[in-house]
């Protein structure tokens, strides 16, 4: 089966040799083809250009069935690759909102008992099929906003039973959905109320029984710590990341969103996939990450929902850094999958061109979740994921209209959706 894409207003990312990532100056550059079409064939794309270079000859040899669709007037982008997410959740935290609204700071209301506390008592309490079916539909409901690639994060049992339980649901999901997923480990998401006090007796269960137990279940791809003030330090940190090394899994870090936390410096020592909210970033920071590997991931939907100081995005630019952007979807701090909304905050907030916004949520955002070589751009031998958006005027219309459903039609693995 093939599906041949005619007449693309512009076809967006493409790249006839697929890079890891795109960094400074080139975030400002796009491969865009206009009047071009796309040919996909099972669940990969098999060839792209421009309409007058069409050999529909070779197209339809062969005799597969071809199905043509018309895309006059219309964009074709990569599908976003969300980064960092944490949609395996039970339950709302809209109480908290009213706090936030009410003035209590994110460090208050985790004092009291919400937070990921609040958000820990009901995952245990929750069935592993309650949690599935909750997250199946948020899964339906990102994929609808463009989204065709997805990191998802345990965190929110703060046990071995139930962090085990959150990522055995997340491998169902990868199972049951037809969205790129990948699972990571977060059992340093915050420090349980059993273990209030005994902070290093809650790091020595991770390291001792959970990660061992997470290995031994093949239920993640990467490690994730939740470096900052208030959280977990960098001795902390640095245990658990060698730990979870020893055991094959890759570090993902959340730092420096609430302080200068070391946060970036420990990721950057353990090769560190990517470093996530980045709220408080220095120059120490930007010529650590300069020498490394780790992709520095902005969350502008947590920052938003927050009211906090925006990370500098525009200085770790102009340094030379590659910049991935993620939704953070959670109950707590960005409780949104809508990755267009988050390109429109880019583009606000963080003074982000529309061709930036687009690398750092599509190819840039790939690579924070390793999955650049099947993800992220148009390349041949890349998986078909992509939409078709409505009559558009541009790329730069995307993040203009930031409530508007551009989205008409939705291709996940070669198959419409």
């Amino acid at each position: 089966m093939k599906t041949l894409i005619l007449n693309i207003k512009q076809l967006v990312q493409t790249e006839l040799s697929p890079r890891k990532w795109v960094a400074g100056k080139d975030m400002a550059r796009l491969g865009i083809l206009e009047n071009a079409y796309l040919l996909v064939e099972e669940d990969k794309i098999a060839g792209f250009g421009k309409m007058e270079d069409l050999d529909r000859e070779a197209v339809y040899a062969g005799g597969d069935i071809v199905k043509e669709i018309d895309a006059t007037g219309r964009l074709v982008m990569p599908s976003y690759c969300d980064s960092h997410t944490h949609l395996v959740y039970a339950g709302s935290r809209e109480i908290e909102y009213i706090d936030k609204i009410r003035g209590l700071s994110y460090e208050e209301i985790a004092k009291r008992g919400g937070g990921i506390l609040n958000s820990c008592e009901r995952i245990r309490k929750a069935s592993e099929e309650e949690l599935f079916d909750a997250a199946y539909d948020r899964i339906q409901e990102i994929a609808g906003f463009g989204t065709g690639a997805v990191e998802i994060k345990s965190g929110y049992g703060l046990d071995t039973e139930s962090e085990l339980k959150m990522l055995r649901v997340i491998r169902r999901l990868k199972a049951e959905t037809p969205l790129l997923i990948k699972s990571t480990f977060l059992g340093a998401h915050a420090v349980p109320l059993e273990y209030k006090g005994r902070q290093t007796e809650y790091v020595d269960l991770i390291i001792n029984e959970m990660i061992p137990m997470v290995a031994a279940e093949e239920l993640a791809d990467y490690i994730d710590v939740f470096c900052d003030k208030g959280f977990f330090t960098v001795e902390d940190t640095d245990r658990m990341l060698n730990a979870g090394m020893k055991y094959g899994l890759r570090a993902k870090i959340h730092a420096n969103e609430l302080d200068y936390s070391g946060g970036v410096q420990v990721g950057v020592k353990y090769n560190a996939i990517s470093v996530d909210h980045l709220e408080c970033m220095g120059e120490e920071e930007i010529a650590c990450l300069l020498e490394s590997e780790t992709m520095p991931t902005v969350l502008p939907g947590a920052a938003f929902f927050l009211n906090m100081p925006y990370s500098p995005v525009r200085k770790m630019i102009q340094a030379g850094l590659p910049v991935a952007l993620a939704s953070d979807y959670n109950p707590g701090s960005s409780p949104s999958g809508n990755m267009k909304f988050i390109m429109s905050l880019g583009c606000i907030n963080y003074k982000m061109l529309p061709e930036e916004v687009i690398n750092a949520t599509t190819l840039n955002s790939a690579y924070a979740m390793g999955v650049e070589e099947e993800a992220g751009s148009i390349a041949v031998g890349k998986l078909a994921n992509f939409y078709i958006t409505t009559p558009i005027s541009g790329i730069e219309y995307l993040p203009y209209a930031y409530t508007a459903d551009l989205i008409e039609a939705i291709f996940l693995k070669g198959e419409q959706y």
